[in-house]
């Protein structure tokens, strides 16, 4: 990722869309804008960005379905804008393949905040653990933060790319789900219950892709009462 962030603004309100790219440049990131998902296609054919600020409810597809489309094909990460408050939806966009979700209205500084927590996601820093891991046919290099199945690179977003980080700096160990959610930029404390749901979620998507049998997991384990372990070979 560059120095300066490019973030892509994906929001139907024209209003929105101008706030927010001030806002956002004012703050130091690049800022492209797009109108709706039609448009948003358009510019990523074109243009790779370092997040994506996408609202859900827009005319013709919403950002729900814009998400789910774009996870078959790219990891930037992905930050929903929401004026639906319910538990349900926000799982239902974490299950997409956003990173995070911010309900409307919000504080502008709430968001540079969670902006700049899924950036910092990003794979960077070399892990504590050994720089190779193997599970079963995949090898997690520790120190890029990449998954492989034999030279083929899996992808992953940016939020399971710093679960599996977190959960391989500490291998055959429990880390609780409060830990996790904390090194994910989330406050434990606010809405406890949606922060273990998507803390959940995100697990269950990484599973998919590590575990022979996402049902019956050997490698990322559930440890009642104390969180999740990984367990390489």
């Amino acid at each position: 990722m560059s120095d300066t962030a490019h973030i892509l603004v994906v929001d139907d309100d024209e209003r929105i869309r101008s706030l927010l790219r001030k806002f956002l440049v004012k703050n130091g990131y690049m800022v492209s804008a797009a109108t709706d998902a039609a448009h948003a296609r358009k510019i990523l054919r074109g243009l790779e960005f370092d997040l994506i600020v996408l609202d859900v409810m827009m005319p013709g597809e919403d950002g729900i379905s814009l998400t789910r489309e774009l996870r078959k094909r790219i990891t930037t990460p992905i930050l929903l804008l929401t004026a639906r408050g319910e538990t349900e939806d926000r799982i239902a966009g974490l299950e997409a393949g956003a990173d995070d979700y911010l309900p409307k209205p919000f504080e502008p500084r709430e968001l540079l905040l969670r902006i700049s927590a899924i950036l910092r996601r990003v794979p960077q820093a070399q892990p504590a653990g050994p720089k190779l891991m193997t599970l079963g046919g995949l090898r997690y290099d520790t120190e890029r933060g990449q998954l492989f199945e034999g030279d083929s690179h899996i992808h992953l977003t940016g939020t399971e790319a710093a679960l599996l980080r977190r959960l391989a700096e500490t291998p055959g160990q429990a880390v609780s789900r409060v830990d996790l959610t904390t090194d994910l930029g989330r406050t434990p404390s606010e809405e406890a219950d949606t922060s273990d749901r998507a803390i959940d979620v995100q697990i269950t998507r990484l599973r998919r892709k590590i575990e022979p049998d996402p049902k019956e997991p050997r490698y990322l384990q559930t440890v009642r009462g104390a969180g999740y372990m990984l367990m390489p070979d």
